[in-house]
């Protein structure tokens, strides 16, 4: 008898802790978190333009939410279709925009915006509609009723051919002699340009040889902006290619440079016999005749072409008597005398992240 009286104390006071520790911690998740009123929009009806894009065309505002906790609140915008607003998968596709701690508005320019919605599917010069709603974060996610907004998108016209890039890389701005950037795809732009040592970094982009229009820095960098007067700004001396995206507005500067490189460019080190195949010498580019340039003391011995300094893309001639180069060809010339070299190298490329590399270049060696 005394083994179940005991059993049975112990069991009270498990109940009893119990009982305790639920009354001094209470389980804040259980509480019922709602936003206290409607959520907030400067317009239900948008007509974006080109025009606008820069301009706030949409405000989003919402009340302050209370969590049990005491503890910052981070908010975040969501759009999306209304189709997937609905069902086992609702919102999973909508875009997100994080806002902040305890923020309780958000602006969209027209150009987000119209991102934004010709991303979610709504089509250029057709109203759609879109539903817009915020997300309370703290020790979970609460979301306030949507607002339904009915949007119409624009497609941004875009230049063709070429545009171009005046800077301090030429000495002094001129848009007549600046670097031009072809377009390799609708709205998409690329060139090359090498920074020399002792001249700034800034530029603009010009959309024709003359100042009615241009862009200047945006938000950042590397953000184009319409009639800006910001520079942009290369990363330093060095040379580069450059591609701009005028559907995104947005430009990149990558570290890219043609080099020669073999036994005639430098003698063999006690830490590397094969020194000359091992670092390429850079050529540095021409923007007005689009060719690659260096002049360079070289040793008797060989010479080929190869990109930043590595094998991956390589150019040798499968006939040393002519100027005419080949793809990863093994092939190199000779290099007979010791002397001044003045080397030029010549390729279309067209685009290269998609189309690849030309199956052929062409060079020229003259000795000084």
């Amino acid at each position: 008898m005394t083994k179940y009286i005991h059993k049975l104390f112990l069991l009270g006071s498990v109940l009893f802790l119990s009982a305790s520790c639920d009354s001094e911690a209470e389980l804040t998740t259980l509480k019922t978190v709602n936003f206290p009123s409607a959520i907030e929009v400067s317009s239900s009806t948008l007509v974006l333009t080109e025009d606008s894009a820069d301009d706030n065309v949409l405000l989003v505002s919402w009340p302050e939410v209370t969590f049990p906790i005491d503890a910052p609140v981070t908010y975040a915008v969501q759009f999306d279709l209304i189709g997937d607003t609905s069902g086992a998968n609702a919102w999973q596709k909508a875009t997100r925009i994080v806002v902040g701690e305890d923020v309780l508005s958000k602006a969209f320019i027209g150009l987000d915006l119209n991102k934004i919605a010709t991303d979610l599917g709504l089509l250029p010069g057709v109203a759609g509609k879109l539903v817009v709603r915020v997300e309370a974060a703290m020790d979970r996610k609460i979301y306030s009723a949507p607002i339904t907004l009915t949007v119409t998108p624009y497609e941004k016209s875009v230049v063709f051919g070429e545009i171009y890039m005046p800077g301090f890389y030429q000495g002094e701005f001129n848009v007549g002699t600046a670097a031009a950037l072809t377009a390799i795809s609708k709205g998409i732009y690329q060139g090359y340009v090498t920074l020399t040592p002792g001249n700034g970094t800034d530029f603009k982009l010009n959309t024709a040889r003359n100042w009615d229009q241009y862009y200047g820095a945006g938000a950042t960098n590397n953000d184009l902006k319409d009639m800006s007067e910001p520079n942009f700004h290369l990363p330093g001396e060095g040379s580069y290619q450059i591609k701009v995206n005028l559907n995104t507005l947005k430009w990149s500067a990558t570290p890219y440079a043609w080099g020669i490189v073999g036994s005639s460019t430098h003698a063999p080190t006690p830490e590397d016999k094969d020194y000359g195949w091992n670092h390429s010498i850079p050529m540095s580019y021409n923007h007005e005749t689009k060719t690659w340039k260096v002049t360079a003391n070289l040793l008797a011995g060989a010479l080929k072409f190869r990109l930043n300094d590595k094998w991956d893309v390589n150019y040798g001639p499968a006939d040393p008597s002519t100027n005419t180069i080949n793809k990863d060809n093994g092939g190199a010339y000779d290099i007979g005398e010791p002397g001044t070299y003045e080397i030029t190298f010549t390729i279309n490329e067209i685009d290269p992240a998609t189309s690849g590399y030309p199956a052929t270049a062409t060079c020229t060696i003259v000795k000084k």
